[in-house]
């Protein structure tokens, strides 16, 4: 029966880190190792990770020596992983106790399978609700790449380390390049398929998805760099032009979250910011961009004058804004 090894990447997560190794020491499958990285806490988190240890010899310790980020804490535990199916945990999600045994179940019934989607519960603690994902119960390596380009199916899976150990995180950025693993491991598979093992994504209003953070940038960058390896791979051009559509909607959407937070950024993180947004608009190559989308206000190119952009997204969100308040 294969080992699977469990990635748990932690940084200040002292309010929750609790509740997700015992989601993982209680798994009905007994053969894994849970693998804590503490990516230099300044809280309680590593030595709640310690009392867990003490009474759970599958749980390992590893302590970064800076704070780097997810992908890098996660590669730094990917590095003594022993097991033969790889997944992770973030510190403030947890798995139902049948989670691994289903995945798990999977794996051994379908050997060319080279990763295993799991079941994603969104929670906010009080209320639940499945990712918005088509069912499926076999998709090819290619077909799941290209649906996970927008999100069509999650990234919440586990993978055989033959593919990780090959291909690991990406650690281009702090936040957001590790989604560009998700989608290589999936590409490199013959099959993807899913299990109905539940896997609970606490939506945590401090994480840097959901509050004020010039963290919040590296998404775009992060989808250039996976523009990128999709040229190195030779992925069709069909592919790559749809993935500019998904390109520029992410820069409107930064642009949003400028508009929204730039008074609790300091004014380097604000000029840090509106650099890598021009960056981003004069490489992606708006011809390929949807006329449904760039023929929208608040969505034309307008690529003869970054000043006259940035004036269409200034008058674009305060309408909305305007609008909403009406």
């Amino acid at each position: 029966m294969s080992k699977v090894s469990v990635l748990v990447a932690v940084f200040n997560a002292e309010q929750t880190i609790g509740r997700c190794l015992s989601s993982l020491t209680t798994q009905t499958f007994q053969n894994i190792e849970i693998i804590c990285i503490d990516d230099c806490s300044t809280d309680n988190s590593l030595t709640i990770i310690k009392q867990f240890q003490q009474t759970d010899n599958r749980i390992k310790v590893v302590r970064c020596n800076h704070n780097s980020g997810q992908a890098h804490a996660r590669n730094e535990g990917l590095k003594i992983a022993s097991g033969e199916l790889i997944g992770f945990l973030d510190s403030d999600d947890w798995m139902a106790p049948d989670t691994i045994k289903a995945c798990v179940a999977v794996f051994d019934s379908h050997p060319e399978t080279g990763c295993v989607l799991l079941r994603c519960i969104e929670t906010d603690g009080t209320t639940e609700h499945d990712y918005p994902m088509q069912p499926f119960e076999v998709m090819s390596g290619k077909e799941a790449f290209v649906a996970s380009l927008t999100w069509a199916i999650h990234g919440l899976y586990f993978v055989r380390a033959s593919i990780h150990k090959q291909y690991p995180y990406d650690e281009t950025y702090k936040a957001y390049s590790d989604d560009n693993t998700t989608r290589i491991h999936y590409l490199k598979s013959e099959t993807v398929r899913c299990c109905h093992g539940k896997y609970y994504y606490f939506q945590n209003p401090k994480s840097v998805t959901h509050s004020p953070s010039v963290r919040r940038f590296d998404h775009i960058l992060a989808n250039e760099s996976m523009r990128r390896q999709m040229i190195e791979m030779g992925i069709e051009k069909e592919v790559i032009d749809k993935y500019e559509d998904i390109r520029w909607l992410a820069l409107v959407d930064t642009y949003m979250f400028f508009y929204n937070f730039r008074r609790q950024l300091s004014p380097n993180e604000s000029a840090f910011g509106l650099r890598q947004m021009r960056h981003i608009w004069s490489t992606i190559d708006t011809k390929a961009v949807s006329h449904s989308i760039k023929r929208k206000f608040g969505y034309m190119p307008l690529r003869f004058c970054w000043a006259l952009f940035r004036l269409q997204e200034e008058v674009y969100f305060f309408l909305r804004k305007l609008l909403r308040r009406q």
